[in-house]
């Protein structure tokens, strides 16, 4: 059974940092793919960014902003966020899948079977 659990959201002022992690257990390890979505209000759910064995991808919009990590030890993924942006208000999701996937889908939320709660992104201007 393959639990994911995002943590580490809240408000913060246009500028600020966070980090979010999500816990993740049962039978997904390093050889999976691990990602990050968002969706704000009256918008798609957009790939922020993934992670599959050695490959990293960021959407776009993240320029240079966030940077993904794990612990291997624990099964915990994180995604740093620094200077943060009114339009980076968003749930945020974390999702795995087994196997990894070409860089054309790694931010396609369609690849991904597992899926958190989401923990919630406030930036303010």
């Amino acid at each position: 059974q393959v639990r994911v659990a995002e943590s580490g959201g809240g408000s913060v002022q246009a500028g600020g940092s966070l980090r979010l992690a999500c816990a993740i257990s049962g039978y997904i390890d390093n050889s999976d793919t691990v990602a990050w979505f968002r969706q704000a209000p009256g918008k798609g759910r957009e790939g922020v960014a993934a992670s599959g064995g050695t490959i990293t991808r960021y959407a776009n919009f993240v320029g240079g902003r966030f940077t993904v990590s794990q612990d291997s030890a624990t099964n915990t993924h994180y995604l740093q966020m620094d200077d943060l942006k009114p339009d980076d208000t968003a749930m945020y999701y974390c999702a795995a899948t087994r196997g990894r996937r070409p860089w054309s889908l790694l931010l396609n939320g369609a690849e991904y079977t597992y899926w958190g709660q989401g923990t919630q992104v406030t930036v303010s201007s």
